[in-house]
């Protein structure tokens, strides 16, 4: 049983040497731990500090790409370095390495395909700042009733997965993939596990993905729609589609209501004109919902394609 750590660096010369000496290098369950950096286009010593502080693998990236990119650039060298489980931990030491053997513990048992650690639920984070907190708790609630699963913490970066999940997780590597990933693993029945861990958040520290809360906001939304539209396209057409039918057919018996009175349609004429739009709007989008099923089964037969092209690139 190998384990790969990964570690995902940006300018952080100062804290990932410290980080790097915490990471466990014997726990039970695992034969070989390896740790590998993936260097984001860092202008610092970041490289050096990693390579002197012992890390097994360091990969570069020759320019800024985002967390998106470096995570897929992440999972790529796991496979290829034959990684049967990789766990994803922040450079700057916010988390505990120590934690690492709580991440794995469910992937070694097989009770999880992917574990994710949570920071919302019996340990509280430290120094979280506020919107933060709120955001992230919003965004799990949303999602969770979207996907009928219980989503405790969507977007933190400290995770392990197994390789069946390397393996079969879709990657595009765009803004970030945090939120992705979770939606992408539900929609492949992989079945995720929560891990109460502490985490501090440190004075000053500045995040490598909120630039401001609009951006942040504004990105994360469409990455999330994104991805539920591709997971749960019926739901995501149909669901509207259905509200708006219902909608159609209670003003169109309130027509009726009117009509049957004096039984006169110019009065009440408005009331059909936006009940019959109303109705073909909602049929477009069951229209829509029928279409998006169809090319979900198409992305479907792709996938898997890639999954077995993937298993065999990367045979251990």
């Amino acid at each position: 049983m190998r384990l790969v750590v990964n570690l995902p660096a940006f300018n952080e010369e100062a804290k990932i040497g410290n980080t790097l000496k915490r990471i466990p290098r014997v726990l039970d369950g695992v034969d070989e731990i390896l740790v590998q950096v993936i260097d984001d286009g860092s202008t610092d010593r970041t490289v050096a500090v990693a390579k002197e502080t012992g890390a097994d693998f360091v990969y570069q990236n020759s320019i800024n790409r985002g967390i998106g990119r470096t995570f897929r650039h992440a999972v790529e060298q796991a496979l290829e370095n034959g990684a049967d489980i990789m766990v994803n931990i922040d450079a700057d030491g916010q988390f505990d390495p120590a934690d690492i053997r709580k991440i794995i513990a469910p992937l070694l048992a097989k009770e999880a395909d992917m574990v994710s650690a949570d920071r919302f639920d019996r340990l509280k984070a430290k120094n979280i700042p506020f919107l933060k907190n709120i955001l992230n708790r919003i965004a799990a609630k949303i999602i969770s009733g979207f996907m009928d699963t219980s989503i405790k913490d969507l977007t933190c970066g400290f995770r392990g997965y197994n390789r069946e999940t390397l393996l079969r997780l879709n990657l595009p590597g765009g803004f970030t993939y945090t939120q992705e990933t979770i939606i992408d693993a539900i929609g492949k029945d992989l079945k995720i596990k929560w891990v109460p861990v502490e985490v501090t958040y440190f004075e000053g520290r500045k995040s490598r993905v909120v630039k401001s809360v609009f951006n942040y906001v504004n990105n994360s939304s469409r990455i999330i729609l994104k991805a539920v539209r591709d997971v749960r396209p019926m739901k995501f057409f149909g669901v509207p589609g259905l509200f708006l039918i219902l909608v159609s057919l209670g003003i169109f018996i309130g027509f009726l209501f009117f009509y049957f009175q004096d039984f006169k349609i110019s009065p009440y004429r408005n009331y059909l004109l936006f009940a019959a739009v109303t109705l073909l709007i909602g049929l477009q989008f069951f229209v829509f919902s029928l279409i998006a099923d169809m090319i979900k089964s198409s992305r479907k037969l792709t996938e898997d394609l890639m999954y077995l092209v993937k298993k065999e690139k990367y045979k251990k």
